[in-house]
């Protein structure tokens, strides 16, 4: 087996800046506070939300922590296999990983996410959020892709 140091590389630079920018959030900003960048467009808005995204399941914070381990053990046991897969899939899987960690690391310490990016059309979201969608994303395209290409 061929340890994919990109793997790794991806999930530690995600949980680290993840946790960073949020600690700069909460060490800058009162809770609530909404700063515009471009008025109207994109603000960086301090929440702590209590759900899943949009704010689903408030307050169901045992569910979202065993979910999240839940995430986090299948990735570490399926470890040896992913790293089999093409690139695009253990890349995909990393992501997935390191936004679960970072949301299970805010989840753990104060019971919810630490949300700031507001495009104002959209939820407010976190840095681990876009792992979490882009990883999916990534798994989504590799299979669509490979059923695709196994029809062909």
């Amino acid at each position: 087996m061929v340890l994919d140091l990109s793997v790794l590389a991806i999930v530690f630079f995600l949980i680290l800046a993840d946790q960073a920018i949020k600690f700069l959030v909460v060490s800058l900003m009162e809770l609530g506070e909404s700063i515009p960048v471009f008025a109207g467009i994109f603000h960086i808005t301090y929440i702590e939300n209590p759900g899943a995204a949009f704010g689903l399941f408030a307050n169901q914070r045992l569910v979202f922590i065993v979910a999240g381990i839940l995430v986090i053990a299948a990735a570490c046991l399926m470890y040896r296999r992913l790293m089999s897969e093409k690139a695009i899939i253990r890349w995909g899987v990393a992501l997935l990983l390191g936004g679960a960690v970072g949301n299970l690391i805010d989840r753990l310490r104060i019971g919810g996410v630490i949300d700031f990016l507001d495009f104002r059309i959209w939820p407010v979201f976190n840095i681990a959020d876009i792992g979490i969608c882009v990883g999916v994303a990534l798994l989504m395209y590799a299979l669509i892709y490979d059923t695709e290409k196994e029809k062909q």
